[in-house]
């Protein structure tokens, strides 16, 4: 799996606003116009699909429940939190 996080620079806990910042650094940096490096392209697509991916409110809270789920820091927490959201989403009106 892809640390789209990781892709930007940023900690999961990231404003969309350093979301964009990190993005625009980035882009502009491994650019294949601007990076003659041979894995410039490949970053920059990179650097894209996290972008896409983390500025989406629903996509990037898809991918913070599918990361939740697959690295699991602490399984104890990460279950609480899975638990407190189900039922804030059941129980809201």
């Amino acid at each position: 799996m892809t640390d789209y996080y990781a892709a930007l620079g940023l900690a999961a806990n990231a404003s969309l606003a350093d979301i964009k910042k990190a993005f625009r650094q980035k882009a502009s940096f491994y650019h294949p116009d601007k990076n003659d490096a041979p894995d410039a392209a490949q970053r920059f697509a990179a650097v894209q699909k996290a972008y896409e991916v983390l500025s989406d409110d629903e996509a990037r809270q898809a991918y913070d429940d599918n990361r939740r789920r697959n690295l699991l820091d602490d399984p104890l927490q990460t279950a609480q939190e899975i638990w407190q959201t189900y039922t804030h989403n059941i129980l809201a009106p």
